[in-house]
């Protein structure tokens, strides 16, 4: 592979606003893959994959071009040195990769490796955590595959199209696509593709959605004509699978603190032809206290730590603090405590997270159970889905009836 100036340039600009400015590593590339028009389908591939990478590796890199934050330019290039060193990449012979030690390079990656947290690249802190709510030999796994680059699973919209029909439309425009064992309405991408360009997508047949969270909406037990209330719906990707396995009848009840995600919500439904879905922004409690004892379903697909996502999200694990996590935590208990009051007798909840930890998952369950609220509900069952064994994003979900 052959280093292109500009393209790398792109991507230098783009992590010194990841790593300096705090911003999110996906709204950055969304900007950096605007900057020339002239750039083809591979040098945009090349931009994004190349900064992503080196949010993903960003201790081990800095430790080996033994460079500290707040970075310069210069210690950003050193680090490129490094990507491109380990990736195999003749260095060319620019200002910026002048008297780069390669051997060296390989050297403090073998010695660095035996390291977790460092080969890794996850702060201590996260470490710390997840040693002692999985256990060393779990999360020595678990956060190996999280740092691989996910898969693009796409989610068919039954309520347009077939799994099948799908397919061949995609066939056609060179997107290999496998279905997946166990997962109805998945589609696997067998290489890359900007499948948000295709006519496909414009016309509501897909939306792009990894296969755990597409076992949430099936969890909740769903039937065409309930009345189901997703309380921090979001942009709504769940409640659209909830409005295709309800074939758009019945209602659903599209809850969330941000408006802004409920109107992008409402875009998505329109392509997606999901006419049952009906968004409530959560601006004052009676919002809640007006559906008491009046659904069917509830999905409280709560805020957290977002663990279980790195391998989309990498820049989280740098973003996260210590804090956040204890705050995050009291509020999914609120949400919790809050939130199920609106499940009627002989009702179902769901609660998910797409975390790996304990703590917020079972823990919070079982807490919930033991409180006054809770002793409302049985536990039916859950499921604990684990990145190294699924191959997919770390989730956890629990399925509870009222009485």
């Amino acid at each position: 592979m052959r280093l292109h100036r500009n393209l790398c340039f792109a991507t230098v600009d783009g992590l010194l606003q990841i790593f300096n400015e705090g911003q999110y590593a996906d709204k950055v590339v969304q900007q950096l893959l605007k900057r020339d028009k002239r750039w083809g389908s591979r040098d945009r591939a090349f931009v994004a994959e190349t900064t992503y990478d080196i949010v993903r590796w960003k201790r081990l890199y800095a430790e080996i071009a033994n460079v500290k934050e707040p970075f310069s330019r210069d210690d950003i290039w050193r680090m490129f040195a490094v990507w491109a060193t380990l990736k195999g990449i003749k260095l060319p012979d620019w200002k910026y990769f002048e008297n780069t030690p390669t051997r060296k390079i390989k050297g403090r990656f073998d010695e660095l490796s035996k390291i977790r947290k460092i080969k890794e690249s996850i702060p201590d802190w996260i470490d710390n955590i997840a040693v002692k709510e999985l256990g060393e030999a779990k999360w020595t796994k678990e956060i190996q595959a999280l740092n691989e680059q996910a898969d693009v699973i796409l989610r068919v919209n039954t309520l347009k199209t077939t799994k099948e029909k799908l397919q061949n439309i995609l066939f056609d425009l060179d997107i290999d696509t496998e279905t997946l064992k166990d997962y109805p309405d998945a589609l696997r991408l067998k290489e890359r593709a900007n499948v948000f360009s295709t006519e496909a997508f414009k016309d509501g047949l897909f939306e792009v959605q990894d296969a755990s969270s597409q076992l949430v909406a099936d969890f909740l037990q769903v039937e065409p004509g309930m009345r189901v209330v997703d309380t921090c719906a979001g942009a709504g990707g769940k409640t659209l699978h909830l409005a295709s396995i309800m074939q758009n009848k019945g209602q659903i009840i599209a809850l969330d603190i941000y408006a802004n995600k409920l109107k992008e919500l409402k875009r998505r439904a329109k392509r997606n032809g999901a006419h049952n879905i009906e968004p409530r922004h959560i601006d004052s409690t009676k919002v809640i206290k007006k559906l008491h004892d009046q659904a069917d379903r509830v999905l409280i697909d709560a805020p957290c730590s977002g663990l279980g996502v790195l391998r989309r999200n990498p820049d989280a694990k740098w973003k996260l603090e210590p804090e956040f996590l204890d705050r995050i935590k009291n509020t999914q208990a609120e949400i919790l405590s809050s939130y199920s009051k609106m499940v009627k007798s002989g009702g179902q909840l769901v609660y998910a997270t797409c975390s790996i930890l304990p703590s917020e998952n079972q823990e919070q369950v079982n807490k919930f159970l033991a409180s006054e609220e809770g002793k409302e509900f049985t536990f039916v069952k859950d499921k604990k889905v684990l990145a190294h064994e699924s191959g997919f994003d770390g989730f956890y979900m629990a399925l509870l009836k009222r009485k």
